[in-house]
């Protein structure tokens, strides 16, 4: 059925007297003949069909109702029309060649179905891949650590060339960092087994951090006070891009790192694919500033890490086993 407000949503309209007049006919004498050969029946109030834009009766006003020779015509210029539309972002819309089904975002993390009427979806001309319109821009779907589809072999080498240079570069820098906290690390644990007699000034201003971070931090209200490790979380800019970039959160020591990756990584809002990717490039890793090292996913907080430490979420630097420690 047609919208009292839009008739143009059937495959058909309401011709009106005025517009049979335009066409030189007088509708208030003769109105027009139905088209579909069988019927031929004067009808003074004829609707013309979209698709192939004959003249019918209200009997045979459908693409169904005159055995249409141009069916689903409308349907097609409509259906582009409104593809056209949802081009944003300097992003082109999903053409109907380009998209012959329903299919999910190509962004991983989204379950979001497009290439259907309400949700089109938009193709990124970088990464020549289709995204729902929240993810429509390269920066909220990663676009520059995706090697474009159909790409050759050595452009795609080039880039996760890139890649890797960037992750190592992170690392790096992180090491350094981490070895200029070392000896505060040392320092810290020195003072804590010598007793309050042994706190330096040093000590004693990591104690009153520590002491603050206990009162800031966030973290799963479940988790018993003397069973909780209080951290200073950050994503590494370069490869793990979050949209919080730091946060302080506190986890229990009976988790394992991986574990407390999950929980970070979720609050800070990165992207994580660690169970879905068997590619360490795609991989988020922890490196623990005070201890100057890459973190492995079974290792237990308790263990690695004491309250008052910073950890960096980063990607692609590689396993434990493969890295030089600091």
């Amino acid at each position: 059925m047609s919208s009292p407000n839009n008739p143009n949503e059937t495959t058909y309209i309401s011709m009106s007297p005025a517009a049979l007049a335009a066409r030189g006919t007088d509708a208030s004498l003769v109105g027009a003949h139905c088209q579909y050969p069988p019927c031929n029946q004067l009808d003074f109030l004829p609707f013309k069909c979209q698709s192939c834009s004959q003249t019918y009766c209200s009997d045979h006003r459908t693409e169904d109702g005159h055995d249409c020779s141009q069916k689903g015509a409308w349907a097609t210029r409509r259906r582009l029309a409104e593809q056209s539309k949802a081009s944003l972002g300097g992003h082109k819309p999903v053409r109907d060649r380009d998209v012959l089904y329903a299919k999910p975002c190509a962004e991983g993390t989204c379950k979001t179905t497009i290439g259907t009427s309400l949700v089109p979806g938009v193709h990124c001309n970088a990464c020549r891949r289709d995204y729902c319109l929240k993810h429509r821009l390269e920066e909220d779907h990663d676009c520059k650590s995706k090697p474009p589809v159909g790409a050759r072999a050595s452009a795609l080498a080039a880039q996760q060339a890139a890649i890797t240079t960037k992750a190592t570069s992170a690392l790096e820098r992180l090491k350094l960092w981490g070895a200029s906290k070392k000896e505060q690390y040392k320092d810290s644990r020195a003072a804590k087994a010598a007793g309050p007699s042994g706190l330096n000034a040093k000590g004693q201003t990591k104690l009153v951090a520590v002491n603050t971070l206990k009162k800031t931090a966030k973290g799963d209200a479940k988790i018993p006070p003397e069973k909780r490790v209080y951290l200073y979380v950050e994503a590494e800019n370069e490869t793990a891009k979050a949209k919080i970039p730091k946060g302080e959160f506190f986890f229990s020591q009976d988790w394992v790192v991986g574990r407390m990756l999950d929980s970070a990584a979720a609050s800070l809002q990165v992207q994580n694919i660690n169970n879905r990717s068997d590619k360490e490039e795609d991989k988020l890793r922890v490196f623990h500033v005070e201890g100057g090292r890459i973190l492995d996913f079974g290792e237990k907080l308790g263990a690695a890490l004491v309250s008052g430490n910073t950890v960096v979420l980063l990607r692609g630097v590689g396993a434990p086993e493969d890295l030089i420690k600091v």
